[in-house]
């Protein structure tokens, strides 16, 4: 069995996922073979496997800084929120159910045995495995059948490292208290605490530091100052959201659905240096964009109904008479045609419903999810906003209910590899103007090349010169910021006492 250390946390969003794919890459930067792994993760952004598996994207980011293939051992459980206290259950990248969560929380003793078999796996095969909790340790109300923080500690006879965030106040109560609810056996597994997120003098904070210690008997492993790394984060803790658009050359605004999902896919623009994006929340409206964006979505007609009721599609249809380009993923895809229609009641109630109708498509929800990897090329004679980018590959991974028809509209795509299989069929679609675009295809945009011509195409029309991408791929682009996410925490934390705790 190989080595094992587990980052639990007070609360959501203290830094749990980013300080393990730190640790992830320094492990491996040492010379070990390393991997994540997370029991439980609640999230709508996934990803497919190659084996067609879905899983939580906070392991495939950790599994990129470990330098390996995400597989669904590394995060066996996947929760997708779906409203009404419900969600949909995946156990080992393939669904269950949808259930209630009060049901989930009696169903989740029956997990166990995957949980450890799954781990052990992991822990057989690679040298190091760097586990992660989920949202605060301390939930007493949830302690009975915990799989997610110290039950999965228990499980797996993991030593644990407590994450606190100082940003948002009141760290040192909250890493004490934490430790308060804990009983006496969960106490004696915590080696150590981290303060995450501080800004300002770190001599200003040492004797407080020094105090906590006193209090709780386990030492700080480490002052994390608060860092703008660019790597992924988790979609119910993200602050992209809320981030003020910078006017640039070119200005993407991206509606937020009540249930969006994968906004990962637009994390490509933040390399791009002539873009601002603007996430469109709830209250409010489209500004001048040059691109409007509908992401995918896990409920795609609540989505529509929003976007419908919100006062939003009037707003895109106003800027698509105006020649503005409309881009629509997966769901967005789906909301963009002339009709989605629900016999099974995959989605709820409705049975049908009028799409924002920009494409000529139909789009009826089966019973089967389709998962899958793929790889395409882009159709040619393309003209306007995609002129140029015949030929260009493209590849990534499909997540959606139903199968989308077409009617006089020219396809985006042809797929050649699905799976690692040899196909040949259209995916996608375009209007006759080329500025209403649909696709099943989350990812698309990090091809560099695809998307920097795309951009490019925007800059023409709009009277701007062409410009070539500072970041030639996105994938060695994420690579460098793990290796400075490496370097940063080598700095903060004593990683002399982390080797120390894994090893006793």
């Amino acid at each position: 069995m190989g080595k094992k250390i587990m980052l639990q946390g007070t609360a959501s969003n203290v830094g749990k996922s980013i300080i393990s794919a730190g640790l992830c890459r320094i492990f491996k930067q040492d010379g070990y073979s390393v991997a994540p792994f997370k029991s439980q993760n609640m999230a709508l952004n996934s990803f497919i496997t190659k084996e067609g598996l879905e899983m939580g994207r906070a392991q495939v980011f950790q599994a990129e800084a470990s330098k390996i293939e995400p597989t669904v051992d590394m995060n066996p459980i996947l929760l997708k929120p779906s409203g009404n206290h419900r969600c949909q259950v995946i156990v080992k990248g393939k669904v269950r159910e949808d259930m209630s969560s009060s049901k989930y929380h009696d169903y989740k003793l029956e997990l166990v045995d995957i949980l450890k078999e799954t781990f052990d796996g992991l822990s057989n095969k690679y040298d190091i495995v760097v586990m992660e909790g989920a949202g605060s340790t301390a939930e007493i109300n949830l302690k009975d059948r915990d799989i997610a923080n110290m039950g999965m500690a228990e499980i797996a006879d993991a030593p644990v490292i407590i994450v606190g965030d100082i940003d948002r106040g009141g760290v040192f109560a909250s890493i004490s208290g934490t430790m308060l609810l804990l009983d006496e056996k969960e106490r004696k597994r915590v080696k150590g605490v981290i303060i995450n997120k501080f800004r300002g003098k770190k001599e200003l904070l040492y004797e407080g530091v020094k105090m906590l210690e006193d209090i709780i008997k386990v030492p700080v492993l480490g002052v994390v100052p608060y860092t703008d790394i660019k790597i992924e984060d988790e979609d119910s803790v993200t602050t992209r959201f809320k981030n003020k658009m910078k006017k640039n050359d070119i200005n993407i605004e991206i509606i937020r659905t009540p249930h969006m999902s994968n906004f990962t896919d637009f994390n490509i623009f933040e390399t791009q240096e002539d873009v601002s994006i603007r996430y469109v929340d709830f209250g409010e409206s489209l500004g001048n964009p040059d691109v409007v964006i509908i992401p995918g979505t896990k409920s795609t007609i609540d989505d529509l109904k929003y976007i419908r009721d919100s006062g939003i599609e009037p707003q895109i249809k106003d800027l698509h008479k105006k020649g503005k380009l409309i881009f629509g993923i997966c769901g967005g895809y789906q909301m963009l045609g002339k009709k989605l229609k629900d016999p099974y009641h995959v989605e709820g109630e409705v049975e049908e419903i009028e799409g924002i109708g920009l494409l000529d498509t139909e789009t009826v929800f089966g019973n089967e999810k389709t998962t899958t990897q793929v790889e395409a090329t882009i159709c040619n004679n393309l003209n306007g906003y995609l002129e140029n980018l015949g030929n260009k590959k493209v590849k990534g991974y499909e997540i959606h209910m139903g199968l989308t028809s077409r009617g006089e509209v020219h396809s985006l795509d042809t797929i050649n590899k699905k799976l690692d299989e040899v196909v040949n069929y259209t995916e996608g679609s375009i209007n006759k103007e080329c500025n209403v675009v649909g696709t099943y295809i989350h990812g698309i945009f990090d091809e560099i090349d695809f998307t920097r011509t795309l951009l490019n195409n925007i800059r023409t029309k709009k009277g701007l010169e062409v410009i070539d991408s500072k970041v030639s791929s996105f994938e060695d682009f994420k690579d460098k910021e793990y290796d400075k996410l490496a370097d940063f925490l080598r700095e903060h934390l004593d990683l002399e006492k982390i080797y120390e705790i894994m090893n006793d």
